[in-house]
């Protein structure tokens, strides 16, 4: 009898790993149970009325070479004429993404050029500089985010970039939130690495170690980053793996060092499937939540109350469908109808509760039903489930984002817009701050589940990127494959010091 490997989760790490599975053992029968009717996790993408939304935002980049060669097996990338007579293709695209702050336009990251300076002005020029003179010649203690930021760019230039829209995207001030959020997500980014990277240009000085954030292209699938996950799940099932949709996890059993079945809820009732492999995307604190296990298997209750307290944060975004847009294109970059070039922005006017905003039509022009003659939004919200805005309805919800769209200038009045659709997201960001800083013990524990492989973005509670989800995926079929319990390479992934998208020289 084959033995079975059943995986929580069709999101990125979940089907990858899947198809990992199938392609290099055929001793292995693979169940995928997923709790939604849809494929891609976060990274699905939304039909409504021929107009698709990206949730969140998808750069297709990496630098791992297996997971490129991975992309380019299923989705080749192609020419942009090619494209248009084929369907199953990446696209090239420019990455542009500014900041808006103070009804003015920054790059992001924050570069130090005559633009920069003339939005600043010269008293908050001078103010920038000598904040960031402080910060060199006093050193905080790097305890907290804020702390971290202030140390890399100054505290005037993390009052005006930082403070409030990382406020904003996680509910917790930066004071709050532990330090390696912002070592993640900003590897080698400070001022210091700034005037290196310009100056490194202006003298054409190549350093493999500068940091760009900020790779200036990148691969895009035609149809948005839904399209790939869905070729894989029939990849799969011509594989003869199982995708049993409308599936929700709610126990894994664990017998002595192993997990010995998964119960999952169906829309026909309670099922029971046995397993010989678990490969968790599911949420660490809802897999935590749901093992059973009788006296000395049970869970220990320390290990329950730290994933019981790991915080996230939700997410909620408004597709906006426009005539056309007030904001002018002031840029040199050539787009169709003269928009705003951007394929999203950072919001961090005080003045509203935006985060940001993508423009579809700059991702892929197929994202967009009539392309020529429309604009396509998404105004994303980051919130917590159960709150104020989680709990709108689609009209409120509505109404306060075109309310907020018309005070930032993008629409004259509401009469620009043709139509409006919500889209609700759980757990879309695993946050650094609560029981977090007691990680370390959770993955001691679940590493001691011999066959259990934790893999993704919540699956390890960590603020993953796709590409990095995907190798989890990967190190856990090597696990499984090689027969090998040691967990290190699965959890160690996006640990590194250097940043996941420097140029390499």
């Amino acid at each position: 009898m084959k033995k079975r490997a059943v995986v929580i989760g069709a999101g990125p790490a979940g089907l990858t790993a899947a198809y990992e599975l199938l392609d290099r053992s055929s001793d292995i029968e693979v169940i995928i149970l997923e709790g939604s009717d849809t494929l891609g996790g976060i990274s699905k993408t939304v039909n409504y009325k021929g107009n698709r939304m990206d949730m969140g935002g998808h750069r297709f980049f990496s630098k791992d070479t297996d997971v490129n060669e991975w992309w380019e097996r299923l989705l080749p990338l192609r020419e942009d004429a090619d494209a248009a007579a084929n369907d199953e293709v990446m696209l090239k695209r420019r990455r542009i993404s500014r900041i808006l702050f103070d009804s003015k336009f920054y790059d992001y990251p924050i570069s130090l050029k005559a633009e920069t300076f003339r939005n600043f002005g010269l008293a908050t020029t001078l103010k920038v500089g000598f904040s960031y003179l402080g910060a060199v010649l006093h050193k905080l203690p790097e305890d907290n985010l804020e702390s971290y930021y202030v140390n890399s760019f100054g505290r005037k230039l993390y009052s005006m970039f930082f403070e409030y829209y990382t406020e904003n995207l996680w509910g917790r001030h930066p004071s709050q939130i532990d330090a390696s959020w912002g070592r993640q997500r900003t590897k080698g980014l400070s001022i210091s690495g700034i005037l290196k990277n310009c100056f490194g240009k202006i003298l054409n000085i190549r350093d493999r170690k500068i940091n760009t954030s900020l790779i200036e292209e990148f691969k895009y699938p035609k149809y948005g980053p839904g399209q790939i996950w869905e070729i894989t799940g029939e990849k799969i099932m011509e594989m003869g793996g199982t995708i049993s949709k409308d599936s929700y996890v709610t126990s894994v059993s664990l017998e002595g060092s192993r997990a010995v079945s998964v119960g999952f809820e169906t829309l026909k009732g309670h099922k029971e499937v046995r397993a010989d492999y678990v490969i968790s995307s599911m949420s660490v604190k809802d897999l935590v939540a749901g093992m059973k296990g009788e006296g000395a298997d049970a869970v220990p209750p320390d290990i329950k109350r730290i994933a019981a307290g790991l915080p996230y944060r939700d997410y909620m975004t408004l597709g906006v469908l426009v005539k056309k847009l007030k904001i002018r294109n002031n840029t040199d970059i050539k787009t169709p109808g003269n928009i705003i070039p951007d394929c999203w922005i950072y919001v961090q006017d005080r003045n509203v509760k935006m985060g940001r905003i993508q423009i579809y039509n700059n991702w892929s022009p197929y994202l967009v039903k009539d392309n020529a003659n429309t604009v396509w939004l998404g105004l994303e919200y980051f919130v917590n489930e159960g709150d104020e805005f989680w709990c709108m309805s689609e009209e409120e919800f509505s109404n306060l984002g075109i309310e907020e769209l018309i005070r930032l200038g993008f629409i004259d009045s509401v009469d620009d817009v043709m139509d409006t659709h919500m889209e609700k997201v759980k757990k879309a960001y695993p946050a650094y701050f609560d029981t977090y800083s007691e990680m370390d013990k959770l993955v001691d524990y679940l590493s001691g589940i011999e066959n259990l492989f934790c893999v993704g973005r919540n699956g390890q509670h960590r603020y993953n990127n796709m590409d990095h989800s995907m190798v989890t995926a990967f190190e856990a079929v090597k696990c499984i494959v090689s027969g090998s319990t040691d967990k290190s390479a699965v959890w160690s992934v996006n640990t590194e010091k250097e940043y996941h998208e420097e140029k390499q020289g």
